[in-house]
């Protein structure tokens, strides 16, 4: 009898340890799961930080939308006012001020963002050119073409402090004010007074010329510098918020005491129509007059003239940042929208930089010289390249933005190499 009881209670330890065993490897298979999908999940906000760190192109002007169409409805017959007047007071004008979004047609949105990207690309290359002459030989003489500290490095650090500034830390600020102004003031404004395909060119005519030394200085010296600065914009940028908030400052946005947004964008899109509409107009007129003569003027007013449709086609371009590669996604970490504008500016402006070597002609020099500042300079970007890197860095994948530097500017300088160096060096152009 001992022993059949013996035998009973063995049967019912083994079962209970079975089923035991079975709700630990059910648990642990669950949290191994959930570990899985948060992994998963803190990869897919990270991949979104880093896209909102640089550009998106008109996603940004969708998403918005989107959050828009996606909150809540709710009808004000049903509001009753039980906390006092001021609470029934802010529901109507919170509801007002989303049926007034709502009105905007995304097509004048879109085409306001458009003029907002090449006014402020416009004003992008002047800033350029003035920092060019300032830093230059002819005054303060910091920068040259004859080593690594190149013409455009001054622009480029600037560019990437500001960015720091406008498109990381006020960001969220401005765009309270108006999408369309934080996309012209980053993408458009910041991103044509910075040049990669410049930064990249300058250290192709060293390494074309042996100075191999001042080309690898002038990269890495270069990306520590712009990526200082954007690190120094931020830290100053965050600095001065917290000290408006201690002050008690509130940073007010005019969009949200516009009731008609509207008539607030009309107004706005018809102000950029004047402006692009005087700009290009007066450097149309000043290129007709002096096209003739050469030299760094006709170049100037061509690259304002032209400088727009490389704003726009870097736009359009930013839509792949985030995406990935294929069906899956794959890759989506790496921004392939801009890594895609600053290879294919770099390759033109190489393509360009061996045409003057070739046809020595004044005309030929002011065509080329003045696409290589204005179109392809706006094609190409280091304040939001950099500013891709910077996220990256701070993410937990640190590694990831070291790779994309590394993939941006050993593409460029491989084919620049191949489509301007190698026939300088074939062909024994001067």
């Amino acid at each position: 009898m001992d022993h059949q009881n013996q035998e009973l209670e063995s049967k019912s330890r083994s079962s209970s340890f079975r089923r035991l065993s079975g709700v630990g490897s059910s648990r642990r298979h669950s949290f191994g799961l959930l570990s899985a999908q948060n992994d998963e999940d803190d990869d897919v906000i990270e991949n979104e930080s880093v896209s909102e760190a640089g550009d998106i192109g008109d996603r940004a002007l969708n998403s918005s939308r989107a959050s828009i169409s996606g909150r809540s409805h709710f009808s004000l017959d049903n509001v009753v006012p039980i906390r006092g007047d001021d609470s029934f007071h802010a529901v109507i004008e919170s509801q007002a001020e989303k049926n007034d979004e709502k009105e905007v047609p995304w097509l004048l949105e879109y085409v306001t963002c458009l003029l907002s990207l090449a006014v402020f690309g416009i004003l992008g290359v002047l800033a350029r050119y003035c920092l060019q002459k300032l830093f230059g030989p002819g005054v303060i003489g910091a920068t040259s073409d004859q080593n690594y500290m190149y013409l455009d490095l001054p622009s480029n650090m600037v560019g990437s402090f500001l960015m720091g500034w406008l498109g990381v830390v006020f960001k969220g600020d401005i765009s309270k004010v108006s999408n369309q102004l934080a996309i012209g003031l980053t993408t458009g404004f910041l991103g044509s007074l910075t040049t990669f395909s410049g930064w990249n060119q300058k250290m192709l005519d060293l390494s074309a010329e042996g100075e191999w030394t001042f080309a690898v200085l002038g990269i890495f010296i270069g990306f520590f510098l712009v990526a200082f600065s954007i690190i120094f914009g931020i830290e100053t940028a965050k600095g001065f918020k917290g000290l408006l908030v201690r002050l008690n400052t509130r940073i007010n946005t005019p969009g949200a005491c516009v009731s008609d947004k509207f008539h607030y964008l009309v107004c706005f899109t018809l102000t950029l129509v004047i402006m692009l509409g005087l700009l290009w107009g007066i450097f149309g007129i000043f290129e007709v007059k002096e096209f003739r003569n050469g030299g760094a003027k006709p170049q100037l007013f061509l690259a304002c003239l032209v400088g727009p449709f490389g704003v726009w086609i870097r736009f359009f371009l930013a839509r792949l940042n985030g995406r990935g590669l294929g069906k899956n996604g794959a890759l989506k970490w790496m921004p392939f929208g801009t890594l895609a504008a600053n290879v294919l500016a770099a390759c033109v402006m190489a393509a360009l930089a061996t045409l003057k070597k070739a046809v020595r002609t004044t005309n030929c020099e002011t065509v080329a010289s003045g696409v290589q500042f204005g179109l392809l300079g706006c094609l190409s970007t280091v304040s939001t390249f950099i500013a891709e890197f910077n996220a990256m860095r701070e993410s937990k994948n640190t590694w990831r933005g070291y790779a994309y530097a590394a993939t941006t500017f050993f593409i460029s300088f491989i084919l620049g190499t191949l489509i301007y160096s190698v026939p300088v060096w074939a062909r024994g152009y001067d």
